[in-house]
């Protein structure tokens, strides 16, 4: 439902949970999603989740996501990031997915349920792909504990490893696109990153709920290894 601002633009109408069975912060966050527009968009186009316009955000920037493109994504449930992968690629493309929770069929897209920390999911990542990737993406994030130190600990342990499965898994040139949360990017894996690839940034999307601490690594133009 919408109503017409003073300019005469679409403005959404707050939506208010009144269910006196909810607790006040199930109320919260009912409210927050169905007054989010990110999430409206998402329900009217298709995406199974409002990450997807996080993703697309950054690819319209970075143009990673390039016709024919090999595609791992890491922590892909619901699915929404897999989405955005698997339409900008083409069928001339391959995008493999991988999480510890079930997701959905997703055309195009090769999905194990698996949780990446397992010692055999790389090797079934390389088998499924069949070869070298292009991108690496991860959404992937720990249970949160409330505890900001704790919470950043867990996601940087999830980063480094993804990382360095990219190191194993890329193609020169290939890309690298990471969640990471404020409080600095860990020095040791900045500065790895920062040898491995070309160029290396932090971006916080707009999709990005401002007060959300995450933020997102871009690394492009991966360099193999000196030997």
């Amino acid at each position: 439902m919408t109503a017409r601002g003073k300019s005469g633009a679409p403005r959404a109408l707050k939506v208010r949970v009144k269910d006196k069975r909810k607790s006040v912060s199930s109320k919260q966050w009912l409210e927050r999603q169905l007054n989010d527009p990110y999430v409206v968009r998402a329900r009217r186009e298709g995406y199974r989740s409002r990450s997807a316009f996080k993703l697309i955000e950054i690819d319209d920037k970075a143009r990673i996501l390039k016709r024919g493109a090999r595609v791992i994504d890491l922590g892909a449930a619901p699915g929404g990031w897999s989405q955005v992968a698997v339409k900008r690629v083409g069928p001339p493309g391959r995008v493999v997915a991988i999480d510890i929770l079930p997701m959905d069929a997703i055309a195009g897209v090769d999905f194990v349920q698996l949780d990446f920390l397992d010692p055999t999911a790389p090797g079934k990542l390389k088998t499924m792909l069949g070869g070298a990737a292009d991108v690496v993406l991860t959404d992937m994030a720990a249970n949160a504990t409330g505890h900001a130190r704790t919470d950043h600990l867990k996601i940087m342990a999830l980063v480094e490893a993804a990382a360095d499965f990219a190191r194993e898994v890329l193609e020169p040139g290939g890309s690298f696109i990471a969640k990471v949360l404020q409080g600095g990017t860990e020095a040791s894996l900045l500065a790895a990153l920062k040898r491995d690839y070309k160029t290396v940034k932090h971006v916080k999307p707009a999709a990005s709920r401002a007060d959300s601490a995450e933020l997102y690594l871009v690394a492009s133009g991966f360099r193999l290894a000196q030997t």
